[in-house]
């Protein structure tokens, strides 16, 4: 049996890619201010590591269920290494938009080949795999913007120190991936690249993840994206540290809902993440004509819960639903199904803020988020479970799952 630890040391090249992913977070207001561009240009930089994320999950999922995760994951962490090179020497708008975009590759490979790469270390824990890649997600995504904002503040070389840091992380994440039992591919596809197609079984269990993660993801988005110009233009703040314990509390609230439900039935997870998401909006909107910090950190965290329920219900489905030489290419499905409105919706909510300002913009956004989240509830809250999801949470928590 593969002890327990080995399999949150398996989830470390997640942790140490999601660092990445976030970190420009609170240093988007001095790039802005060094390169003079707005909002609409800020969320457009953001995008492009979405599209590299959404390029990746084309590709990853399917070439690491033919050729193996450690193929797939070693090139996309020395991307990321790329991508910390050019942040740490970004001269221009263009710059920084090729930098976003090569991390959002090395994302897209962690989040499919990474995340079944932790099921492949531990056959049988499905649940403990989901808890630890979906944890690991969400506690390097916190972490990077955090420490962004400590060392910018603190440390010599504002946008240059936590690049040179995330450098070593993903070295070390390297050495992990290197060293990982894990046993070759087994999928007998002949594709390489191709829009994810997810096993008959797994399908309902998708479904209801996208439901429910795409709004959660959206809105962390969001605050990723456009929450330091919020904090700046209309709640006064400029403290770096601020915007970066924003997004820091946010996936703190992902990471810890997460243990806190891990024992609840998967139907019960979707609906309570889609409750969450929607009252996270209805924070926002409150917040903006208040310039209310309390009810913007509100809305963070409750943002942050609905992600990390969404998206904890979801990959428990899919592990238990999914066959092993399938699995990447079904969270690789999931995940661009989340993705996509996350480009869409804060880019949109970008460019109308340009034209009509920043809390017209914000409000229009969580409206249509709000609406989101209540379908997603319907969706997850829908007819019967299947054997597979009853089997995800044991006997006793069979009549709680839905299809």
């Amino acid at each position: 049996m593969i002890p327990q630890r080995a399999v949150w040391l398996a989830a470390w090249p997640v942790l140490a890619v999601f660092v990445l992913s976030n970190a420009p977070t609170p240093l988007y207001v001095l790039w802005q201010r060094e390169l003079g561009f707005s909002a609409g240009v800020l969320t457009v930089v953001f995008a492009c590591y979405i599209a590299g994320l959404l390029g990746a999950l084309l590709v990853a999922g399917v070439v690491s269920d033919r050729i193996g995760r450690k193929p797939v994951l070693l090139p996309a962490l020395a991307l990321g290494i790329v991508a910390c090179v050019l942040f740490a020497t970004a001269t221009s708008v263009l710059a920084l938009a090729i930098a976003r975009f090569l991390a959002g590759l090395a994302v897209g490979a962690a989040v499919s080949a990474g995340m079944a790469a932790v099921n492949d270390v531990a056959p049988g824990r499905g649940k403990t795999a989901a808890l630890a890649s979906s944890t690991a997600m969400v506690l390097g995504a916190g972490l990077g913007p955090l420490l962004a904002g400590v060392a910018s503040e603190t440390l010599p070389g504002p946008t240059v120190t936590i690049f040179l840091a995330e450098i070593v992380l993903l070295a070390s994440a390297a050495v992990v991936v290197a060293r990982l039992p894990l046993p070759r591919p087994r999928s007998a596809t002949r594709a390489w690249i191709r829009i994810p197609d997810v096993h008959p079984d797994g399908r309902g269990a998708v479904q209801r993840g996208i439901a429910v993660f795409a709004p959660g993801i959206t809105a962390t988005s969001f605050v990723l994206s456009l929450g330091p110009s919020v904090l700046t233009e209309l709640l006064g703040s400029t403290d770096r540290i601020v915007a970066g314990a924003l997004a820091f509390v946010m996936f703190l609230g992902a990471t810890g809902i997460q243990f806190a439900v891990r024992g609840l039935p998967a139907r019960t997870i979707l609906i309570a993440g889609a409750a969450s998401t929607t009252a996270s909006m209805a924070a926002l909107i409150a917040a903006l004509p208040t310039s209310s910090l309390a009810l913007l950190a509100a809305a963070a965290v409750l943002a942050g819960t609905g992600q990390g329920m969404g998206q904890f219900g979801g990959l428990t489905l899919v592990n238990a639903s999914v066959p092993a030489n399938r699995l990447a290419e079904a969270t690789a499905a999931q995940n661009v199904g989340g993705y996509v409105p996350a480009a869409v919706l804060p880019l949109a909510a970008g460019f109308l803020s340009d034209a009509t300002g920043l809390a017209t913009g914000a409000t229009a956004f969580g409206a249509v988020v709000i609406a989101g989240g209540l379908a997603g509830g319907l969706v997850a809250g829908r007819g019967r479970p299947s054997r597979q999801e009853a089997a995800s949470t044991g006997l006793r928590n069979c009549a709680e799952y839905s299809r």
